[in-house]
């Protein structure tokens, strides 16, 4: 017998015994497949219940806070805060953010978190938060700096350089600071004060800069007297009126109002009633 027919022989036999099979192999496979996919739902389905019920998360944080324990005994425990660039800002306010004590495992705490919280606090406009291991919290903070007094329906507020106020700052602390006045006047504060510290010998004499119809300021002196600036240009005008009050004196008069609004002229009015109308030349210079 040849090898050849020996060999289709035993294939034939092998074809017989799995055709005896209850099932052929495709089946079979089918079955553990379906299986297989039954119980990776079920497992899944478990486990969602096991989550939504806390059981899982409430694992997890008992082994992490295990972990914290073991690291804190360790040596990696908080025992001192760091803080720079307070002035302003309450210590114990920024320790009540932080939410730590002495002992408190230094790699439970957040320092994102912290930064978070701190930032929230009426003074400070940025924090830069970090662990120090093994023991040290640093703290570094950027504080608001006020700007001005704003009068906004009789009320003074504290205004920082961006305009904004600064909710807890009691204006009676900070009455040095220059008064403006105006629905909008905090969102154009920097620019006008840059006006008027532009002519410091003026400057020293300004009470108030009042907003007008949210386009151009009125500048109220210490004597009462209003000088009225334009609204293109106010810093050429009010470079102008400081010469002449170098060259005149003008306020030292019973003036009571500069009008600067008019490109080409200088109007002055007295108590009386009466005005001056003067013209300026292009260079400023009167005529």
């Amino acid at each position: 017998m040849s090898k050849k027919t020996v060999t289709t022989k035993r294939r034939r036999n092998r074809k017989q015994k799995r055709s005896k099979l209850p099932f052929g192999d495709t089946n079979w496979r089918r079955v553990f497949i379906g299986t297989g996919i039954g119980s990776i739902f079920a497992i899944a389905c478990l486990v969602t219940v096991l989550w939504t019920n806390g059981w899982i998360p409430g694992q997890i944080n008992l082994a992490v806070d295990d972990f914290h324990d073991m690291t804190a005994k360790a040596g990696l425990s908080v025992e001192d805060v760091l803080v720079e660039g307070r002035k302003r800002t309450n210590a114990k306010a920024i320790l009540n953010k932080l939410d730590v004590e002495r002992g408190t495992p230094i790699l439970s705490f957040s320092p994102e978190d912290a930064k978070a919280e701190i930032e929230l606090l009426p003074w400070v406009e940025y924090a830069i938060v970090e662990r120090r291991l093994p023991n040290v919290i640093y703290v570094q903070l950027t504080e608001r700096q006020p700007l001005a007094l704003w009068q906004q329906e009789g009320v003074l507020h504290v205004i920082d350089q961006n305009g904004a106020v600064i909710p807890t700052a009691k204006a009676k602390r900070f009455s040095t600071l220059p008064l403006i006045v105006g629905p909008d006047a905090p969102d154009h504060a920097k620019e006008i004060l840059a006006l008027i510290a532009s002519e410091p010998d003026l400057g020293t004499k300004v009470k108030a800069a009042v907003r007008v119809s949210g386009r151009r300021w009125n500048i109220r002196l210490n004597n009462g007297v209003d000088v009225q600036l334009p609204e293109v240009d106010p810093t050429d005008a009010w470079s102008f009126f400081a010469r002449i009050e170098r060259e005149e004196g003008v306020l030292e008069r019973d003036v009571i109002l500069v009008d600067l609004r008019s490109r080409d002229r200088l109007i002055v009015r007295t108590s009386g009633g009466s005005a001056k109308d003067r013209k300026i030349n292009t260079k400023g210079k009167k005529t």
